[in-house]
């Protein structure tokens, strides 16, 4: 057995919630890591923690709001695939359909000029063989063809992202290994042609509706609640432009943001990046898991959707890390220093969001800054977990490919 990071036993949850979490967002905005954050925090169904801090824009110096509609970015991924999920529930798809059995022109080769079957089960774990140009060396294909990674581009119609993606060489077997991918991008285009609707009808019909998440979609209700985005700078985070693409350091490469991709009325819904939402609805999607999936989904579906279906070696969200359908899931605590317990899962959004569930405890919490990418990784995040449970980390945080990042 390991030996505890944590310098003291965890307090109740409720225990001076107030006070740890709001010194933590003070010290973020004051620090100049973000611009401005709220945060939701539930602890068997009962809301323990509402707060904001910082602003929803710096420069006209207007404060954060708890109604602020933000750009998800990968939490998008999550809430698609619950989506995928219901529709094989309700027998419409099988996880074990090829995916040629809906996008007949979608067939990606491996290196070797053989064309493997990829099937839908693939997409959710994360194991199609397929990647990210961002997270690709410089001379890989994704480069030279300039795959697009859909947070930036706007012109570009989903059937030609599609036909350049299916263009560059597979890393893999589908099946054989685990990598952060475009696969959830290639479900929503699936899922577009089983319905024969738009993604944001389908988010509406089968998810947002539902659960009452009435600001989540592929288009802002309301634009004067719309956060003003900004990115990491040398002294303190930049202003975004709307409609320029941005383009950023990471992971030993660099990701070209685009916030007006998001609402421009010619650029196409990528599932795994463009909805939109706020902290509350975030919260009642992050609270229906912690609920089993209900209303959503039977608990046999859920139950596979929590479960590791990669190991560990995957470091989802780094050391301990594996993945379920959708996001990741906890196995070792101790190996990457959290007073989360295992079988807990998470997932974070480029634009500086976070979320998790932790069903031992029966804890929620949502995090949803305008800063990337500091709102997501690093201290900030960190603090806010640690300050929900009451503890103090002493040990060396591990976040795999993020370690380092402050």
């Amino acid at each position: 057995m390991g030996i505890s990071p944590f310098s003291s036993p965890r307090q109740p949850f409720s225990y001076s919630i107030t006070h740890r979490l709001d010194r933590v967002l003070d010290a973020a905005i004051t620090q100049n890591r973000i611009v401005g954050a709220t945060v939701l925090v539930a602890h068997r169904g009962k809301e323990i923690y509402r707060g904001s801090a910082g602003y929803f824009d710096r420069e006209a110096r207007l404060p954060m709001r708890d109604n602020t509609i933000f750009i998800m970015g990968s939490l998008s991924k999550p809430l698609v695939s619950v989506i995928a999920m219901r529709m094989v529930e309700k027998g419409l798809i099988s996880l074990s359909d090829p995916l040629t059995r809906w996008l007949p022109d979608f067939r990606p080769k491996l290196a070797n000029g053989t064309e493997p079957v990829i099937r839908i089960w693939h997409l959710l774990t994360h194991t199609s063989g397929l990647a990210y140009r961002f997270v690709e060396p410089q001379d890989s294909p994704y480069h030279r063809l300039s795959i697009p990674d859909t947070l930036d581009e706007v012109g570009m119609t989903i059937q030609e992202s599609l036909q350049r993606l299916a263009s560059a060489p597979l890393f893999s077997v589908p099946g054989k290994k685990w990598r952060y991918s475009l696969s959830i991008d290639v479900l929503g285009a699936l899922l577009e042609a089983v319905c024969q609707q738009k993604l944001g009808d389908i988010v509406k019909n089968w998810l947002a509706g539902p659960l009452g998440m009435a600001d989540t979609g592929c288009g802002v209700t309301d634009t004067s609640r719309f956060a003003i985005t900004y990115h990491d700078g040398q002294n303190r985070p930049v202003r975004m432009n709307m409609n320029k693409n941005t383009q950023l350091p990471l992971f030993g490469s660099s990701v070209v943001l685009n916030p007006n991709r998001t609402v421009h009325p010619d650029a196409y819904a990528s599932a795994g990046i463009c909805l939109v939402s706020t902290a509350d609805d975030m919260m009642l999607f992050t609270e229906s898991l912690r609920r089993g999936g209900m209303p959503l989904l039977k608990r046999q579906s859920f139950e596979l959707m929590l479960r590791d279906h990669v190991g560990s070696q995957a470091q989802s969200q780094g050391p301990g890390w594996g993945f379920g359908m959708g996001w990741g899931v906890l196995n070792d605590p101790l190996c990457t220093y959290t007073p989360q317990s295992a079988g807990t899962i998470q997932w974070r959004g480029v634009y500086g969001h976070y979320w998790f569930m932790d069903r031992q405890n029966q804890l929620s919490a949502v995090v949803m800054t305008n800063t990337a990418f500091r709102g997501m990784i690093g201290c900030f995040p960190r603090n806010i977990r640690d300050a929900i449970y009451g503890v103090e980390n002493k040990g060396e945080y591990r976040e795999g490919i993020w370690d380092g990042y402050q």
